[in-house]
């Protein structure tokens, strides 16, 4: 047999360019389902940890997907605002840690998140590089969120208004980087977090005061001075100048992450939130996200039938393709049978040549699979959020 398969090989050398195209073909065709598996799979692993990492999710009432999207992947911005009243009742309750999330900005295609200290703590996110934010006007990166805006630590990253020409909204706020979050592997990698507070700033809910000018030789108008001014940059000597209006409860956030310190708990806050009439609504992100992969996998479904049938079009396509190389070969085995090889040496030529075709195939689409999950995990994750 040794010698049947370096004759095959020989020849499959021969013919390289016929052989190159066969393994690709054999390769792709047996990878390209076991790829798409795997990448959902990893999918749905990341989607139901981050699920089940956050039991509830309070916001205003909208869709429960994009709720539950918008708390734990940080999209949708556009998704209607609930305010701080939501989470001081759930606070008041004593029933649950409450964590409000403000995830309405973007910065260069990367959601600026506003939090408190208590949501990077609950997600265990260690700073890397740096140290965490402590004043108005710091932020930290996420791994993926550095990467892609190429910062560091004591660089300075410049927010832009979601609307040019509202001038009573988003204001421009150059923020100080002061940490580099570990990568963690989870939508927290993509975004920029800062202080609740320095949000509600870019808002314009929030300003300082110009310090009073030194009196000029000429005089200087009292009316003028310590006047609002709206700051592209908060430093130690305006710090203590800003301040807010209005009544705190009334200031937005996106959702409220609720965790339960029980059952008893869980079920009471539920209770809660059962009048539909509230603006209010208490989803479970773990049933969401189910819901959702469900939907996902009837999907797969109808893919795994059609990688069926063409598959099964490649395969013929494949076997007529060596079929028509061995009536090719008619002559040359012919050659070989008066040179006094018996037929079951033909087989074992032609058995060896389909042998070593076959496990340059699985070698490749080895490949392939691997390339895969580590060019395409995250890019899947995000088209199951996003897409």
């Amino acid at each position: 047999m040794r010698h049947a398969f370096y004759l095959s090989w020989r020849h499959l050398c021969h013919y390289r360019i016929r052989s190159l195209v066969l393994i690709a073909c054999l390769s792709l065709m047996g990878a390209l389902p076991v790829a798409l598996h795997a990448l959902l799979d990893q999918g749905e692993r990341h989607l139901l940890s981050r699920a089940k990492d956050t039991p509830l999710v309070i916001g205003a009432r909208a869709s429960g997907l994009d709720l539950t999207l918008s708390a734990l992947y940080f999209s949708n911005p556009e998704l209607p605002k609930t305010t701080m009243a939501e989470l001081e009742r759930v606070e008041n309750s004593g029933w649950a840690l409450a964590l409000p999330i403000y995830s309405r900005l973007r910065v260069k295609g990367q959601p600026l998140v506003g939090v408190t200290l208590d949501y990077l703590d609950y997600r265990q996110l260690h700073i890397g590089q740096g140290r965490m934010m402590a004043t108005l006007g710091d932020a930290v990166l996420g791994a993926d969120a550095a990467r892609s805006l190429g910062l560091g630590v004591g660089d300075q990253l410049l927010t832009t208004p979601g609307n040019l020409f509202d001038l009573a909204g988003i204001y421009p706020l150059k923020l100080n980087i002061t940490g580099l979050l570990e990568k963690q592997h989870t939508p927290d990698d993509q975004a920029i977090f800062i202080d609740l507070k320095t949000a509600w700033i870019i808002e314009g809910l929030g300003h300082g005061h110009e310090p009073p000018a030194p009196p000029s030789a000429h005089g200087a108008n009292p009316a003028i001075q310590g006047s609002p001014a709206t700051y592209t940059e908060i430093t130690p000597e305006n710090l203590a100048s800003f301040h807010f209006h209005g009544d705190p409860g009334t200031y937005p956030i996106s959702a409220v992450l609720a965790v339960p310190d029980n059952h008893r708990a869980a079920t009471l806050l539920r209770g809660r939130y059962l009048d539909e009439t509230q603006p209010g609504q208490l989803v479970e992100p773990l049933a969401v996200t189910r819901n959702l992969l469900d939907n996902i996998f009837r999907i797969r479904e109808l893919f795994d039938v059609i990688l069926a049938l063409v598959g099964l079009a490649t395969l013929l396509a494949l076997s007529l393709v060596f079929w028509l190389s061995l009536r090719m070969r008619r002559g040359e085995m012919q050659t070989l049978f008066l040179l006094g090889s018996s037929r079951l040496t033909l087989f074992r030529l032609i058995l060896a040549e389909s042998l070593l075709l076959a496990l340059a195939s699985l070698a490749l689409g080895a490949l392939w699979i691997q390339l895969a999950q580590r060019g395409l995990g995250e890019s899947a994750l995000k088209f199951l959020t996003n897409g």
